[in-house]
């Protein structure tokens, strides 16, 4: 099949037919595949800004919070500490990010975005843009509601089976994009 609008909606365009061992998770394998997809586009999108994947969310946590300790945005990206600081070297590295000592507990470390990252800004939104143009490339304006409202949906599930929600009282903040609202 060349084209997906020939596929069956349960069939994998991609990858064939489904593993004998996802049988019991047929959805599951289908998210993973599409996002599996959707980070190398945005990866793709995202290397003619300078940016690596997930950089951009810890950009956009910066540019939608202000100067954060370190360890707040650790909590805030829910990834491991080194993955974050690995993260935070290379945007350091690249000028959009700077560190400083924290005023109020030196101590801790403030990271904040640099004014040449403040006009990325505007690239980041139009990377976004580009991905959801063709990622839903084909829908309808009211399949591309339901799906928004299913994947809500899902997310919460999974919010709820880890723990991770807001609504438990963790202490994970929401991520720009994350509505954290039931559907």
């Amino acid at each position: 099949m060349s084209e997906s609008t020939t596929a069956p909606p349960s069939e994998p365009v991609c990858t064939g037919p489904l593993p004998s061992a996802a049988q019991g998770g047929p959805v599951s394998h289908g998210l993973s595949r599409v996002a599996r997809l959707h980070r190398i586009a945005a990866g793709r999108l995202l290397k003619d800004v300078g940016l690596f994947p997930g950089q951009e969310f810890l950009m956009m946590c910066l540019w939608d919070c202000g100067p954060v300790r370190q360890s707040e945005l650790i909590k805030a990206m829910g990834l491991d500490p080194s993955t974050v600081t690995k993260m935070l070297q290379r945007l350091e590295q690249s000028g959009h990010v700077r560190r400083s000592p924290d005023p109020a507990d030196r101590r801790a470390v403030l990271v904040e975005a640099t004014e040449e990252a403040r006009g990325l800004r505007a690239d980041v939104a139009d990377v976004w843009t580009g991905l959801e143009g063709y990622t839903l490339a084909g829908l309808t304006p009211d399949e591309r509601g339901e799906l928004a409202r299913l994947l809500a949906k899902v997310e919460r599930n999974l919010c709820v089976e880890m723990a991770d929600c807001p609504e438990l009282g963790a202490t994970r903040p929401e991520r720009p994009g994350r509505t954290g609202t039931p559907g």
